[in-house]
């Protein structure tokens, strides 16, 4: 249990608009990850990023040191100068052994979130480890500790208060918006297809608004999801030339610099000067400063939503501690579930021994007695060896399993 280790960056210790810092893009995942991994040699390997996080998950020997720290964060950008690698070194947290079990069931119950009770984190959780299972990053300790954690998640959300009345980041950027008043039924500009826009859209189906652009790197999920709100569809690469009237415009990309910059925003607003309403849920943001600078605009980004997530952690502050007490006890099943699994990985070798045996004295040691046999008499033999070796098998096993937990 002791080589579990997390590093993280999270809204409690870092600003957000630097947590963007950390963020890898999906054509480039599994390269920087495998390259991660195979530098500091470790065993294990998960990565999690989301608009309020980015957390390295890993299964290693080694303790998480200033100078592991500083080899770690070097291997994951090989471009960071000395002051990006010092940023990083002093600005993250770590948790080993039972600290970064725990850590992790907080966030997967949402209770570290900055919006705690939100139940995006669970997918996002799950997703991130789908993605580097499929990578090759992870084995069998994270295997089972991923899913411990996300069933105790989902016992949490049933069996507790803390997601009543559920908000997410999400939709806490929704009311933000909707207290902006506007006379008329606005234009709508979307960039980003992906699940947070898709979430936002469910939002959208409520209120009135005239029409709905959505411009996305990928054609066909810009489609799929204008089609949800009878909207229009266009490549990203058409927003250079884009020029509609709007009125509010909503942004969540999985890209690592901004694409709004001064030029292009301007393009897009053409000779409107009035004010928009700008939605930025991505982490980096999607736009320069400048352009939030220099324009007429009502800006909600992720940092404006801080004290809306504070009001609702003291809606809830009374439940954290009914979470805390069953993650307890889910740690200390999990702990009983590793050192069972570390028995059966150690006598998994038990069975081909035994099978090898058997193969041996059937062809070469009693070989010749076998043949005299009757079939019948060779059919209850079978059975009887098929019996053994069963046993052999299932009762050291179940020993040393009850030696294990006794111990």
């Amino acid at each position: 249990m002791e080589h579990f280790k997390t590093i993280a960056f999270t809204h409690k210790t870092t600003e957000l608009k630097d947590i963007g810092r950390l963020h890898i893009e999906d054509d480039s995942l599994e390269f920087r990850l495998s390259y991660l991994k195979s530098e500091l040699a470790l065993d294990e390997l998960l990565y999690v990023s989301t608009c309020n996080r980015v957390e390295f998950l890993m299964v290693s020997e080694q303790e998480l040191d200033e100078a592991f720290r500083k080899k770690f964060f070097a291997a994951f950008n090989p471009e960071w100068s000395t002051a990006d690698i010092e940023w990083a070194t002093n600005h993250s947290r770590t948790f080993e052994g039972e600290k970064a079990l725990q850590h992790l069931y907080y966030v997967s119950s949402s209770i570290d979130s900055l919006v705690v009770g939100e139940r995006e984190i669970i997918t996002q959780v799950r997703e991130s480890y789908e993605k580097c299972q499929k990578l090759g990053l992870t084995g069998d300790r994270l295997r089972l500790l991923v899913r411990s954690a996300i069933e105790t998640a989902k016992l949490i959300y049933t069996q507790t208060q803390i997601a009543q009345n559920p908000v997410s980041v999400v939709s806490l950027a929704y009311r933000k918006m909707r207290e902006v008043e506007i006379d008329h039924a606005p234009h709508i500009v979307m960039i980003g297809a992906g699940q947070t826009n898709q979430t936002m859209a469910l939002y959208l189906k409520k209120a009135p608004f005239a029409k709905v652009t959505i411009f996305n790197r990928t054609l066909e999920k810009a489609q799929e999801l204008a089609k949800t709100l009878k909207g229009t569809a266009l490549s990203l690469s058409e927003l250079n030339g884009f020029n509609e009237p709007f009125d509010i415009l909503i942004s969540c990309t999985g890209a690592s610099q901004p694409i709004i910059n001064n030029r292009i925003y301007r393009q897009l607003i053409g000779n409107d000067l009035s004010q928009k309403v700008i939605v930025d849920l991505a982490i980096p943001s999607d736009f320069e400063q400048e352009v939030i600078r220099k324009n007429n605009m009502h800006y909600i980004g992720i940092e404006d939503l801080k004290d809306e997530a504070r009001k609702n952690l003291e809606q809830r502050q009374k439940e954290l501690e009914v979470c805390k007490r069953l993650i307890a006890d889910k740690i200390g099943e999990f702990e009983q579930l590793l050192r069972e699994r570390k028995v059966e990985l150690s006598m998994r070798e038990i069975p081909q021994i035994v099978k090898e045996i058997r193969e041996r004295a059937v062809n070469q040691v009693f070989c010749k007695e076998l043949g005299e046999l009757d079939p019948k008499s060779r059919e209850v033999l079978e059975k009887m060896m098929e019996y053994m070796e069963k046993k052999y098998i299932s009762v050291p096993m179940k020993m040393a399993k009850e030696i294990m937990l006794k111990g």
